[in-house]
C-alpha cells in the first residue's frame, strides 16, 4: 500500500517510493537524504501536528506537513 508520509502516525514505517514536486523544494528533501528506496519511521508530530519528525538513514529529521505530502510511501506490512 502507498500512502503520503503526510498521512501516517507515529511508528508507521515504510520505504520512500517517490518525490512529487520539483525545484528546491524537492531538491532540499533529496539532500537531507529522502531519496527513493530509503527507510522512513514516522517519530511524532509537534503539538499542533506541524512539524512531524521522521527517522531516515539513522537519524531524526523535521519536515513540515506541505514537505511530506510531497513524498509518497510504501507501507511495511
Amino acid at each position: 500500500m502507498v500512502k503520503l508520509l503526510s498521512e501516517l502516525s507515529p511508528g508507521d514505517r515504510g520505504t520512500v517510493a517517490k518525490i512529487h514536486g520539483n525545484g528546491p523544494v524537492q531538491r532540499r528533501i533529496i539532500d537531507m537524504g529522502v531519496v527513493p528506496g530509503s527507510k522512513v519511521e514516522v517519530q511524532k508530530y509537534a503539538p499542533l501536528g506541524d512539524p512531524m519528525e521522521v527517522k531516515v538513514m539513522g537519524f531524526n529529521l523535521s519536515l513540515r506537513k506541505v514537505e511530506a505530502k510531497n513524498i509518497e510511501i510504501k507501507l511495511n506490512e
